[in-house]
């Protein structure tokens, strides 16, 4: 990783579902279940998450991991086909159940969701309201994120 301030940042990542994507991050305080925890417009309405009522649509949504049900493939697969998805997810944790519905939604519906991880230290340096651009090749080659710190 290079930079510091506010200085892009560039951080490398394992690709977990390829994709290109821009726009600005918004960093959960908590994991969060797309099955329950998000509704059709992709609004977090998880009753008990910090960030209940915040929008994930078009976000380059930065979460430690995903929570819960393995139903959380199809709401996310339903979201990224509305165009209510995240405009990328980035996880310290490979969560195969989001990967699976970004891997069902760019076969049905030909869209691409990048999904990378990171480690938790750079998923650390991300935080809301600072922009952010997501390049996730197909594995194994590395992602690459560059992002503004602050």
């Amino acid at each position: 990783m290079s930079g510091s301030g506010d200085e892009p940042v560039t951080m490398s990542g394992r690709s977990l579902h390829p994709g290109a994507a821009d726009g600005v991050v918004l960093a959960l305080d908590e994991p969060l279940s797309f099955w329950g925890g998000v509704d059709a417009r992709g609004v977090i309405v998880d009753a008990h998450h910090p960030q209940r009522g915040v929008t994930v649509a078009g976000q380059v949504l930065a979460m430690q991991a995903g929570r819960g049900s393995s139903s959380s493939t199809a709401v996310l697969a339903e979201l990224i086909r509305s165009g209510h998805a995240p405009a990328a997810l980035l996880l310290a944790e490979c969560d195969a159940i989001l990967v699976i519905g970004a891997l069902v939604a760019a076969e049905i519906y030909g869209t691409s969701l990048p999904i990378v991880q990171l480690t938790g230290d750079d998923l650390a340096r991300l935080h809301t309201g600072t922009q952010a651009a997501v390049l996730a090749h197909t594995a194994p080659r590395p992602a690459t994120v560059i992002a503004k710190t602050r």
